[in-house]
């Protein structure tokens, strides 16, 4: 039996981080309907600034194993639909702006009368209170921007303020938003009632950066990284190998990570006085920087994995995103799984309970796909079902 066998699951919530909260659900056993608009979630086209491809792959990846309801919520009989589908479901995910919530009928004081057992979790962009509360954003703008990430993540203090990639606060945001889905079920096992449950992509998007917010908080000046060249360690930092690869090093300061160290790299130039100590090579990290930038040219990222493995220290391989698909450990550590009817490999969820065998993915739904399936679940005679779609009620 997987942990969430039987717990069914209404997502409503549009592109990433409510979404992906359920798509984990599912992954542990649980039953998820995406329900969307008739027209199909906008998230659908946003393959703006990926390259072309046949495969619409961020809704494969963040929609997978889901059952798909499409819905028509701004018409009083879709809500009517909605809320009798909801009065059978453990758990409601929603991102509608929350002062959109009451015109779609989707709001906590709607939907907690039809189910005392209900588990309402919300995300939105700022915070549930305050002047920005209904303020719409993406992770871009209310995560990675607002945080202090985007300032603070760039390769020197003269470069712009580093952009993000898409989803990438997203994901982890929508892990922060099924954790706290996970404790409102295990409160309902003490109390035998829902409850209310939220995030929001600031919130995440600050402990990300809790580190740097929590110096600031305590009057600490904080300052943009220097540039690599100019680094105050030249052990942690990254460097290029002779094939254009770069690996990252993340040295310790103990004496004898730098014996071993200097022992892989066999070049006399690091016997110099300047670098003799901690304090030395610190005082000279700049010097230092320029003898590994040489150093490592000399040869492939293959050959400098295999010394320094063999050394024990710890550095990082800076994959390229194309690598992940043949990396042995993803594969071997079980990260990617296929999607045996869709003929592709997707990213696991990141987590694992002993004991605990996750569902097989299966591919994403097509809009409405299970429209008439999920109406037959929740009572509706197929009479009723036609005469909703004629309406443009389901699609």
């Amino acid at each position: 039996m997987r942990l969430l066998d039987g717990i069914r699951v209404i997502d409503a919530a549009s592109f990433i981080a409510g979404p992906v909260a359920a798509t984990v659900m599912a992954d542990l056993g649980a039953q998820v309907i995406k329900v969307e608009p008739p027209a199909g979630d906008t998230y659908r086209l946003r393959n703006a600034g990926y390259p072309p491809s046949p495969y619409n792959f961020p809704w494969i990846v963040d929609n997978r194993s889901k059952r798909g309801l499409a819905l028509d919520l701004r018409a009083e009989a879709g809500q009517r639909v909605l809320h009798r589908v909801i009065a059978g479901a453990d758990v409601f995910v929603t991102n509608v702006p929350l002062d959109g919530r009451a015109r779609l009928g989707v709001r906590w004081e709607d939907l907690a009368p039809l189910n005392p057992r209900l588990i309402y979790a919300s995300i939105t962009a700022y915070g549930e209170t305050g002047a920005e509360a209904a303020r719409p954003g993406f992770d871009s703008t209310a995560l990675w921007a607002r945080s202090g990430l985007m300032d603070l993540v760039r390769p020197s203090p003269d470069s712009p303020p580093a952009r993000s990639l898409p989803g990438m606060g997203d994901h982890p945001t929508g892990m922060s938003l099924f954790g706290a889905i996970m404790a409102a079920l295990y409160q309902r096992e003490r109390t035998g009632r829902g409850n209310y449950v939220s995030s929001s992509l600031l919130a995440n998007g600050l402990w990300a950066n809790g580190c740097s917010v929590q110096a600031a908080l305590c009057g600490d000046p904080l300052t943009v990284q220097p540039p690599r060249e100019a680094a105050v360690n030249a052990l942690r930092v990254h460097y290029r190998c002779a094939d254009g690869r770069w690996l990252l090093l993340s040295i310790a300061s103990d004496e004898w990570r730098w014996d071993k160290f200097k022992g892989c790299l066999d070049d006399p130039a690091l016997d110099d006085p300047r670098y003799a100590d901690v304090a030395s090579r610190e005082e000279n990290a700049r010097a230092l920087v320029r003898e590994l930038d040489r150093i490592f040219a000399t040869c492939d990222l293959a050959y400098w994995r295999r010394v320094l493995d063999e050394a024990g220290l710890i550095f990082g391989i800076v994959a390229e995103t194309a690598d992940i698909a043949s990396d042995e450990q993803v594969l071997a550590a079980g990260h990617l799984v296929p999607v045996a009817e869709a003929g592709y490999m997707t990213v696991n969820s990141p987590i694992e309970i002993g004991g605990q065998e996750k569902v097989a993915p299966r591919r994403a739904p097509d809009v409405g796909e299970h429209s008439e399936q999920v109406l037959r679940e929740a009572g509706y005679p197929d009479t009723e079902i036609a005469a909703l779609r004629e309406a443009g009620i389901i699609g």
